[in-house]
């Protein structure tokens, strides 16, 4: 079940709110559980007895841990339950991506069946192990009610592609949490956005750089067009996700993290991923990266350290040599960045240094293989193609205006001096009107046929 569905707009979505208004405190929690079960179980029947086995072994494995804190079993007993999870996360998404090479290297075939991925197997993943992990430091206290906790790791809301919520953001909103009208329409208000910036900005824009791919000859500009309208869409995709997500867990009472900073105006690499992805960045600096010792060490420590965070992140968003390359890319960026590349001091040529790096990154991201992504950013810095033909013209004369409202969608005017300059009360009375002929709009559009899933529900 997709948020863009009209099954989940005006059935699922409303019955639930509905429910969970009208029940006492005390079963709100399993209102949300059950309705988390269904909302999986619509496109997962299978896999929802997986969620179910995570739940109880997390749910034990914590307690264990618990009892044996100040102990040296409790580090065993935490090896444990990583190893677990993270068995389980490999071998339904990496499974068949290391036989597939195995196969390509030894002299015999290993025979394989390819595995359906579980949806969303990443995300609740990672929030499992924040609370196994936080368990043992001693950072919260471990959730004794198996409710509590099996609504905080099927939460419908972020359940699918996040954003990932650390159990300790979230330990006391289960327990108690205020709803309100204004929370609800600050929920309401955040859900609308999102949802336009899927359907109508993200839907509309997706298919241009498949198009263009597709192609067996391109010039500069066309290849650049293209992966600008990856670019975007993925933003707009991911982005519109994160804040429906955002806008029903207010809905429901819960504040959680924002996912996206406007991070199309970064002025460096280390920037840009502080706005984008928030939720994925500070989990792997909370587990991974200030564990390892973080900066506070010597500099080839230091090198050690990215390298391992880029690897993890890149091989965290897919089974492919695209992902690892992705992130040994960002990886180097980063790394000269805060080494040998005073990226502070250029100004503005920073945001432009930032967002080249940044769309040739998404090539390599959503290309097939490495082959093919490297003959793609051939492509687009001319060797052996035309600067620009007619199709580039053609192509640029019929996206140039989504283009230019996609640029302009990534920029915060909220806080602009010339949104200031409107008064308060006609600020208002247009957001307001703007929300309902924004919602028309993308429900129209979701009625006409124009759907396509989300981008992150492949990781």
């Amino acid at each position: 079940m997709l948020f863009s569905s009209l099954v989940f707009l005006f059935t699922f979505l409303p019955i639930t709110l509905l429910v969970y208004y009208l029940v006492p405190r005390k079963v709100k929690n399993v209102v949300l559980l059950i309705a988390s079960l269904i909302f999986y179980a619509w496109g997962e029947p299978v896999y929802i007895f997986l969620m179910l086995i995570s739940i109880l072994f997390n749910y034990f494995c914590g307690m264990d841990i618990a009892l044996k804190a100040g102990r040296k079993s409790q580090v065993r007993s935490l090896i444990f339950t990583i190893v677990v999870n993270l068995f389980i996360l490999g071998f339904f998404k990496y499974y068949g991506f290391i036989v597939t090479n195995l196969n390509a290297i030894l002299p015999f075939y290993i025979p394989y069946r390819k595995l359906e991925l579980p949806i969303g197997i990443s995300f609740y993943t990672f929030q499992t192990l924040s609370y196994i992990i936080d368990v043992s430091r001693g950072n919260v206290d471990v959730q004794v009610n198996l409710i509590d906790f099996g609504t905080y790791v099927t939460m419908f809301p972020q359940l699918i592609a996040g954003p990932i919520v650390q159990y300790a953001d979230v330990e006391r909103q289960l327990r108690e949490r205020k709803e309100s009208l204004t929370k609800f329409g600050y929920g309401a208000w955040f859900f609308v956005m999102g949802l336009a910036k899927k359907v109508l900005l993200a839907n509309t824009i997706g298919s241009i750089y498949e198009n263009i791919a597709a192609m067996d000859g391109m010039s500069v500009v066309t290849a650049w067009l293209g992966c600008l309208a990856y670019t975007f869409q993925i933003y707009f995709d991911f982005s519109g996700y994160s804040d429906m997500a955002v806008g029903l867990g207010k809905m429901f009472g819960f504040e959680f993290m924002q996912n996206f900073n406007y991070p199309y105006i970064s002025k460096s690499i280390t920037e840009f991923w502080k706005r984008w992805h928030i939720s994925l960045t500070s989990w792997f600096r909370d587990y991974v990266y200030i564990p390892l010792g973080g900066n506070r060490c010597s500099n080839v420590k230091h090198c050690f350290n990215l390298f391992v965070v880029w690897i993890l992140t890149g091989v965290w968003h897919g089974a492919n040599w695209t992902f690892i390359v992705w992130g040994l890319t960002y990886f180097i960026l980063q790394f000269l960045e805060k080494k040998l590349i005073p990226i502070h001091k250029v100004g503005k040529w920073g945001h432009i240094y930032t967002m080249c790096c940044v769309v040739i990154c998404w090539v390599i991201f959503r290309s097939e293989s490495v082959m093919s992504a490297f003959h793609y950013i051939v492509k687009m810095f001319g060797i052996g193609v035309p600067f620009v033909d007619e199709t580039s013209l053609l192509t640029l004369k019929g996206v140039g205006g989504l283009l230019v409202i996609s640029v302009f969608a990534c920029i915060p005017w909220k806080d602009s001096a010339i949104v200031n300059r409107v008064p308060k009360s006609v600020r208002y009375l247009l957001t307001q009107i703007g929300i309902l002929v924004v919602f028309i709009v993308s429900i129209l559009s979701i009625m006409n046929g124009n759907y396509s899933p989300f981008v992150y529900f492949n990781f």
